[in-house]
This record gives structure tokens, sequence and C-alpha cells, in this order.
């Protein structure tokens, strides 16, 4: 999935002036969402790699974004406390500078040649990730007039969809694009070794990149860091989460949404490459597959354009059905049917991805009081770890009953998703 921008607040202290170092530094935002936003879903050619690297299942192969997803569970939380103790700045660098060693980890992993290994890191980036995504979307408030926040925050999203679409199809390309011929079930121990060392040198290679481009990020943000002198996190209000959460159904559901829509997103985007395999799709080469993953991602771009038009004239619980349903039935065409329509029906559903986060964000925490909806959006937060969850159950699936039949999980997903928006268009917020 395109990285989320986390609600949850809005930074404290008085705004600067969009001139600057200022403006730099918000230039310098918006280059972070564009970057985290590919290195998440760069995940999904991961999955395929791995499991030609490894002779992975289904399941196996699903770990990669369990690692990853898992992260968002455990670190949410303790970010926010950890920005109010060290600061926007410091946090930001921080961020940086994990997501940067784990990257560079990338290396020992591949001399390894141990799946867990690359694992242990992707679980690391997942961490350093969550920490900026907590700090971003309030620093963007901050970093300008409160009256153009919202423009500030859109146009955020915007980069964090096309670094979702570009850094996926020139990623996976590169790191999908010169398959072997080599039968790795038929090689030796030490040819094996020798066989993953160099399949992982193009990852190591992606990797690197993306360590050196954050580390030099680091640095920016540590340079203009004046720009940033008045921004302050706001306090995480642990006590009262789990109550807000046990006696709000409006805000249960939409967390179980989110849990399914993220699990759903993901568990297509990593094995769309596998499906169009398939001899009775088109008996694609990994190669030739990246198209329909990358397509999947460039959807969901246009989608968010769409798809914000839509929400402005329709009801938003109406358009969640809507699109919920219609996702549901391109899933259903493409197990039913064969070849081009098959897998064209599949990559379409990220059109219809693309409107559910917000909507659904937007849905459980309307009306609420601002203390609430700080933690509405932290439960909310939290529930994105379906996207370790749900691959994992698809993968079982499939390795028991196939990847086609194994689309009935998020047909399910998406049926409960729908069914959400039916129940919220007929619920008063609760403040």
């Amino acid at each position: 999935m395109a990285a989320p921008i986390a609600g949850g607040g809005n930074a404290s202290g008085s705004y600067q002036s969009a001139s600057g170092k200022t403006t730099l530094v918000l230039c310098l935002v918006f280059a972070v969402f564009f970057l985290l936003a590919g290195v998440t879903n760069i995940n999904d050619a991961l999955v395929k790699k791995f499991q030609n690297m490894f002779q992975l299942s289904n399941f196996e192969a699903a770990l990669v974004q369990f690692a990853f997803f898992t992260s968002y569970a455990l670190f949410s939380i303790p970010a926010g406390i950890l920005l109010r103790k060290i600061g926007f700045i410091r946090g930001f660098v921080t961020g940086f500078l994990i997501i940067a060693a784990a990257a560079l980890l990338f290396i020992p992993a591949a001399s390894s040649g141990q799946y867990i290994n690359f694992l242990g890191a992707l679980f690391l980036i997942g961490g350093g990730i969550t920490l900026l995504q907590v700090a971003m979307n309030p620093l963007v408030t901050t970093l300008g007039p409160p009256e153009t926040s919202h423009s500030r925050l859109t146009f955020a999203q915007m980069f964090n969809s096309l670094g979702a679409y570009l850094i996926v199809t020139f990623g996976a390309f590169y790191i999908l694009g010169k398959p072997s011929d080599v039968d790795a079930t038929t090689l030796s121990p030490d040819a094996l070794a020798a066989f993953r060392l160099q399949e992982a040198e193009v990852i190591t290679h992606v990797y690197t990149g993306v360590a050196i481009f954050l580390i030099a990020m680091a640095a920016l943000f540590w340079f203009f860091r004046s720009a940033l002198d008045d921004a302050q996190a706001d306090d995480v209000e642990v006590e009262g989460t789990w109550t807000l959460f046990m006696n709000d159904t409006r805000l249960r559901f939409g967390a179980l949404c989110i849990f399914l829509y993220v699990g759903a997103e993901v568990t297509i985007g990593s094995f769309i490459v596998k499906y169009v395999g398939l001899d009775r799709v088109l008996g694609a080469s990994d190669e030739q597959a990246v198209w329909y993953l990358s397509s999947y991602w460039g959807g969901a771009l246009i989608g968010r354009f769409v798809g914000a038009g839509l929400l402005r004239f329709f009801n938003p619980g109406y358009v969640l059905t809507i699109f919920g349903s219609i996702a549901i039935t391109l899933i259903a065409i493409s197990a039913f049917s064969g070849g081009s329509l098959s897998a064209l029906t599949l990559t379409a559903v990220g059109l219809f991805n693309s409107i559910m986060f917000p909507t659904i964000f937007s849905l459980a925490t309307e009306g609420m009081r601002a203390q609430k909806a700080a933690q509405g959006s932290g439960i909310l937060a939290t529930a994105i770890v379906g996207g370790a969850i749900i691959p994992l159950i698809y993968g079982a699936a499939a390795d028991g009953i196939g990847l086609t039949a194994g689309l009935i999980v998020p047909v399910i997903c998406y049926a409960i998703i729908a069914g959400y928006g039916v129940y919220a268009r007929g619920r008063r917020p609760v403040a």
C-alpha cells in the first residue's frame, strides 16, 4: 500500500512562515512521503524474488509483509511517545538512520544466504518508517498557516501515491527484470549458496541506494533544523484509548475495515506477479508480470484523483460501498475467467482501493472531539497491521486450494468493507 499518512493530531507551537528554510524543509518532507511509499510497496517485488531464491511456499513468502507491517502495531504508540520526548527533528533523523542501517543489513543478509536475516532487516525498516509516519502528518500541518494545512496534506498524499507507483515500477523491474533460468531445486548446497548470493545482489544494490539517500536526508534535516525550532509533538494520551475502542462501535468497525483493507490491498500486490504467471491467466514471466504490479499501484494513484472528486458530491459511505462491491466483482471476474481479462480485472482492483483508507478513516472518527479523534486515529493507525496478517492467511489458503480459489480471502475483506459503508451512512457520529 502507499504508506498511509498517519493521523493523530497536530503539531504544537506557532506555525512557520512558508518561506526560506521552511519551504525547503517542506519540500524535503514531500520527498520523504515519496520515498517511504516506494520503500513500503517494493516489498511486493521482494515476495516473488525471495520465493524464487529460497523455494518458499506462498505462506512463507508472505512473511515478508508480516515482518514489515508488524512494526506498525508494535511501534506506533512508542513512536509517538518518543517524538514527544526528543522532538520532530531528532525523531526524523532517528527514523532516517534506523531505515538506513536496516537497509545496509541487506548486505550481510545476502552473504548469509538466510531468509530470516532479510526478514529481520525488513522488520527494522518497518520500525523506522513507523516513526517517520507518526511525525510527518503533524509536521506538514505546522509548516505553514493553519488555513492551508489541508491543501498541504493533500499535496503530500499525492507524493505518497506517486512514490508508490514510480518506485515500484522501476524498483520491481530492476529486482525481477533479470529472471534466472536456473532450477534451484537441482543445485548442490554450494551451488545453491552461490545462486542465492548472485540473486541477492540486485536487492542489495536497491537497498544500499535507499540507505545512501536516507543518510543524506538525515543530514539535510539536521542542517535545516532551525526551521522547526517551534514545532513540538502533541502529548500522547494512552489512558482512555481502550475504553474509547470498546465503547464506540463505529470506531471498532472502522478499525476492522482498515485492518481488512490494508490486508487485502497488500495481498493482491504481493501475489499478482505470481498470479499473472499462472498458465490459465497469461503464463507470464516475472519480467512481463511486473507491468501488472506497477499498473495495480498506478490505478491507486489515478483513483485518488477520481475518488476525491466523487467524495465531494456523494456520501462517503455510499462511495465506499460501491467501490468495495466493484472490487469484489473484479476479483470474481478474474477468478472465473482467463487470459488478459483475468489479469486486467485483478489489476483494476487497485483503482478501487484508492479511496478506501481515507474514507474509512474519516467515517470512523467523524464528529469526535480533538482528544478522542487523536486516540481514535492511533487505534486506526495500529490496524494497519492487517498488512501483516491477511497476506499470511491468503498464503496459507493458496498453498492449500490454489492462488485462484484463495482469492476468497480478499473477497471477504471487501465484502465487510462494503458493509461498513452501509453501516456508517445510517449512523450519527459519536462525539
